[in-house]
């Protein structure tokens, strides 16, 4: 099985500046997303930007960098302007890894262009068990529902599942879903045709268009470490002490 990685970049953040830029105990966020990815087994690796000043930081510490449109309004948008210019084949399996990802266990992108070859579905992802309560209130962390066979029910920044008895509260039923992605290069650019669901809209979540359309998403537990992603300054300040000298090892 063959694979590729293409991780979109975009300088703009609305609750932190410049993120993919900051500097993670002498290497920018991007790097350590870069470097993860280079250690699964992905055929090759693609920094997609729009933006010259994360272009000219990916190619220093020796990044292949794609430089895309700045029309882009999601990443899948933007991985499929690559493959065009790549020129992809349309059965390769492409795994979208975020770039503020800097924690990401190399096995979790094996894992996930794995579980696309053999499920047969048009599209995989992943999730881990939400923490606590506090968590599974919280509309910044998105939830998902799957059933036995590891298809994607719903993904909702709602508590779900919903519990109508406040007793059977069970925290092993509710799972967190990790922003990676994998599908084939042919289902990204039909992806691009469909109309933005409703659902998508009000929820701000793209996968939510995919299931609107009938399609198929693959979901399970992440197999390995997937860190924290960095939106906001107190994540930042999260993966700096993770990563810290002192705690490794």
């Amino acid at each position: 099985m063959s694979f590729s990685v293409i991780i979109p970049a975009r300088y703009a953040s609305s609750r932190l500046s410049a993120k993919l830029l900051k500097d993670i105990h002498g290497k920018p966020l991007i790097q350590l997303t870069y470097e993860n990815a280079t250690k699964s087994g992905a055929s090759q690796v693609v920094v997609a930007t729009d933006d010259q000043r994360i272009a000219q930081v990916c190619k220093n510490f020796g990044a292949k960098v794609c430089m895309t449109g700045e029309h882009h309004t999601s990443g899948t948008s933007r991985i499929a302007e690559v493959l065009n210019e790549l020129n992809i084949a349309d059965d390769e399996i492409i795994v979208n890894v975020q770039g503020d990802e800097p924690m990401l266990d190399p096995a979790v992108i094996n894992q996930v262009a794995d579980n696309l070859h053999k499920s047969q579905m048009q599209m995989a992802t992943l999730c881990e068990p939400v923490a606590d309560k506090a968590q599974y209130l919280d509309p910044n962390c998105v939830k998902v529902v799957f059933d036995k066979f590891g298809k994607a029910l719903y993904f909702s920044r709602a508590p779900i599942p919903y519990f109508r008895e406040a007793q059977d509260f069970d925290l092993s039923l509710c799972h967190k879903h990790i922003g990676i992605y994998a599908y084939r290069s042919a289902f990204i650019k039909q992806y691009l045709k469909m109309d933005s669901s409703r659902l998508e809209q009000v929820e701000r979540l793209e996968q939510l268009t995919v299931l609107n359309e009938g399609f198929d998403v693959h979901v399970e537990n992440a197999c390995g470490d997937t860190g924290f992603g960095v939106d906001t300054q107190d994540d930042l300040d999260k993966v700096l002490a993770a990563l810290a000298p002192n705690n490794k090892g």
